[in-house]
């Protein structure tokens, strides 16, 4: 059918006006609600920092455990270190938001895996978000700090790094409010935590370690619950023990359960995590012994606390002298959040 004048007269008429609306009011412009979590720390879910071992190496031995053995023996099997990472970082994600420190293998950075030195968070404070990065003592570890600043800010906290030796979370525990543990005198200067004490509104109840083996405080001092510690107390002074029981209620560990890794403990909400590569020992050796006396006595622990105890094989880091605690940073303290009834 064709179309008259008339009719496209119409309809030009029709888009004329179309094409020229009366202008309507402007909306009004509303404002997002502002966005109050800003940083892992003031998550309600238990959040942690681990480090896929794309760099992890033992080539330059800064500790007792790998100058006993030989460089083949302390050589890690990457595959195999990879496999027990991911049963660690599979079974905290699945509870828990863990955070990958982004680090190609290419840094040159052989312990950048074992998180817990690269700094802590700090829970006491009223704005939830502060980072202390550490100033490395061990010589292959100076560089990590040049990866956890840039990291932590982009995560929304704000960092400053200690003017003082100070090698992290697995030398300061957290024990409640603004109180902390914190251990000096092999890698970390006591002056550290004076600074801490001055400048943060923290109270740290000093521990000197004297032990080469057991040269980080999370060797000998884990915080169970907020009320309750796990402590090597042999490897301190009387006073010392008499100070920090003023804090917290103290559960006695032997010396060998200190040195077959009792307090390098993780707490996930209700359960304590732990190494043991006891599949891997020969039963009845000296050492098979010594490890399955220590996963019992964590056991008895755990049970009469109500918790749950899981353990991983960590074999291959066992090479750099590590345990679990060591792989594991918080960024939160939200499991002490979890009371057992």
């Amino acid at each position: 059918m064709n179309r008259t004048n008339d009719d496209e007269s119409a309809v030009n008429t029709a888009t004329l006006t179309i094409s020229n609306p009366t202008p309507a009011p402007a909306p009004e412009t509303v404002a997002e609600p502002p966005n109050e979590i800003v940083n892992p720390a003031q998550l309600d879910k238990p959040a942690f920092l681990m480090n896929v071992p794309f760099s992890y190496a033992t080539d330059v031995p800064n500790n007792p455990w790998m100058l006993d053995l030989s460089e083949e023996e302390r050589k890690p099997q990457f595959n195999k270190a990879l496999r027990q990472f991911l049963q660690v970082y599979h079974f905290l994600s699945a509870e828990s938001i863990v955070y990958l420190l982004p680090a190609p293998g290419t840094c040159h950075l052989q312990d950048l895996v074992f998180t817990a030195n690269l700094g802590i968070v700090l829970s006491h404070l009223p704005k939830r978000g502060a980072a202390i990065v550490s100033n490395f003592t061990s010589e292959p570890r100076v560089g990590e700090a040049c990866v956890g600043v840039p990291f932590f800010e982009s995560l929304g906290f704000c960092t400053t790094t200690s003017p003082y030796k100070f090698e992290g979370e697995a030398e300061l525990k957290h024990l409640y409010g603004n109180v902390y543990v914190g251990g000096y005198g092999i890698r970390s200067d006591i002056r550290a935590y004076e600074w801490m004490q001055d400048s943060l509104d923290m109270k740290v109840i000093p521990l000197r370690e004297t032990e080469p083996y057991l040269y980080h405080l999370d060797c000998t001092v884990f915080p169970v619950t907020r009320e309750t510690t796990l402590v090597g107390t042999k490897f301190y002074t009387s006073q010392e023990i008499q100070e920090l029981e003023k804090y917290t209620n103290i559960i006695d560990v032997s010396e060998d359960d200190c040195f077959f890794g009792i307090c390098n403990s993780v707490r996930l909400s209700n359960m304590i995590l732990n190494s043991s590569h006891i599949h891997e020992l020969r039963a009845g050796t000296e050492d098979y012994i010594a490890e399955r006396n220590k996963n019992r006595r964590l056991e008895d622990i755990a049970a009469d606390l109500g918790f749950q105890p899981v353990f991983f094989n960590l074999s291959e880091y066992h090479k750099a002298g590590a345990l679990l605690s060591c792989m594991v940073m918080h960024l939160n303290r939200y499991s002490y959040e979890f009371v057992l009834l």
